[in-house]
């Protein structure tokens, strides 16, 4: 189960990755083609879909190596016994935040898709097809943290915490500054 965790992580952020790499590929299409008189049609719809997708894309594996924001000063200074405690409310507050996000969004993305809703950009598309990206980030972040949860319930140390231990032990404080 481990592995196949790690590896949905790491899909997910290299496909958030190729949504950036395409996001250039169209942005610097559009820019030589404007020199040439050609025009990319609904280039700003692409770029904006990709956007969204690189950055919902991406939740779930920058949980995991503790590179979203998080407010950590407080637990460096507690104990072992109540920096636990916190983490489990913490993470416990998240996934039900992340569970209902993700009902939301697939409740909203399901009544398009329903309604038959299109895309109002140069590209007339079904709106729910650029819009799964935001169900699947969202699932992919909340299959981390509870991940997480798990994790510290078997009062193991979370992998965010184990990634900053490591880039602290390495003389990386770039985190803290």
């Amino acid at each position: 189960m481990r592995r196949f965790l790690d590896r949905l992580y790491t899909a997910s952020a290299v496909f958030a990755a190729l949504c950036l790499a395409a996001i250039a590929v169209v942005m610097l299409a559009q820019a030589f083609g404007r020199g040439f008189g050609i025009l990319i049609r609904g280039a700003d719809d692409i770029t904006g879909w990709l956007t969204a997708a690189a950055a919902f894309f991406a939740l779930g594996h920058t949980f995991r190596h503790g590179e979203l924001v998080r407010v950590g000063i407080w637990l460096d200074y507690m104990g072992p016994r109540a920096r636990r405690v916190a983490e489990l409310v913490s993470l416990g507050f998240a996934a039900c935040f992340t569970a209902y996000m993700l009902w939301a969004i697939s409740f909203y993305v399901y009544g398009g898709w329903q309604d038959g809703y299109l895309t109002q950009g140069l590209l007339i598309i079904p709106e729910w097809i650029p819009q799964m990206s935001l169900v699947f980030g969202m699932l992919i972040l909340l299959i981390a943290i509870l991940d997480e949860l798990v994790a510290v319930l078997k009062k193991q140390k979370p992998s965010y915490q184990l990634q900053e231990e490591a880039r602290r032990a390495a003389g990386d404080f770039s985190e803290t500054v």
